[in-house]
């Protein structure tokens, strides 16, 4: 099984590649199964349900997320909806939404670490709960976190026990897809869909304004041209990866 994730979608540069790149490599790669991180999707933080629809619209098949989820309180609704969207496990009960979808014999999970970024549930923990119900050979797991040593961490700790651990949130992509011994396929992280020509996504002014003054205000999303950067994971029907390559495609 093809299954491609896309990294953190960053506003309209981001949906933008997504709309023009992903239905080719859908028919290039036949692929069977599309997840994107959407939730800088909406002018560069939060999701919203015109947003998420046009992902659905390129192709995408799943919508994960992080952080950012609850930025645009109009998608909150949808969390518990029909659309293909989550969000991450470990936050505490009652907050809107799940933390895993099914699509027919794959569990998409998301979560969300700790280190230098919330103080939720333990992600780990929340993991081995959730690991005693799935019963689908396949599990792809979004991992949403700063820190690359409790990105490895968790890759390490799932090994074996899920298909893919595939690292988001950075916006940096990194170089280290591989396939560990116990054969779950594992990145720290995917890498940014939005434009080049900006700080992880953001206009490169603002974020120099803000970085030399100490002053905090909105940043706004980048222009010109875009990347998608994505995963392209291949999977035995036994839920052991067989391979993952990295996808890096450039849209004017």
């Amino acid at each position: 099984m093809l299954i491609l994730a896309i990294g953190d979608i960053v506003g309209k540069p981001g949906r933008k590649a997504v709309s023009h790149l992903l239905p080719d490599l859908r028919q290039q790669h036949g692929l069977e199964l599309v997840i994107a991180n959407g939730e800088n999707a909406a002018g560069g933080i939060g999701l919203t349900p015109e947003t998420a629809q046009e992902l659905f619209d390129a192709g995408v098949d799943v919508i994960t997320s992080g952080n950012h989820i609850w930025a645009q309180k109009e998608i909150f609704p949808y969390l518990e909806g029909q659309m293909p969207i989550v969000r991450p496990l470990n936050y505490p009960p009652g907050v809107p939404g799940r933390g895993y979808i099914v699509v027919g014999s794959v569990a998409v999970v998301n979560i969300m670490g700790r280190t230098f970024i919330g103080n939720l549930d333990c992600p780990f923990q929340a993991m081995d709960k959730l690991l005693g119900q799935l019963k689908q050979p396949i599990i792809i797991v979004d991992f949403h976190a700063e820190a690359t040593s409790e990105k490895v961490a968790m890759g390490r700790y799932l090994d074996g026990r899920v298909s893919a651990v595939l690292g988001t949130h950075t916006h940096v992509g990194t170089i280290d897809t591989q396939i560990l011994r116990g054969g779950t396929a594992y990145v720290s992280d995917i890498g940014m869909t939005g434009p080049i020509d900006s700080v992880i996504g953001d206009d490169t002014d603002a974020v120099l304004q803000r970085f030399l003054t100490g002053i905090h205000h909105r940043l706004s999303v980048g222009k010109g041209k875009s990347v998608l950067n994505a995963v392209m994971v291949d999977i035995a029907d036994t839920g052991r990866a067989r391979s993952i390559e990295r996808i890096y495609r450039e849209v004017d």
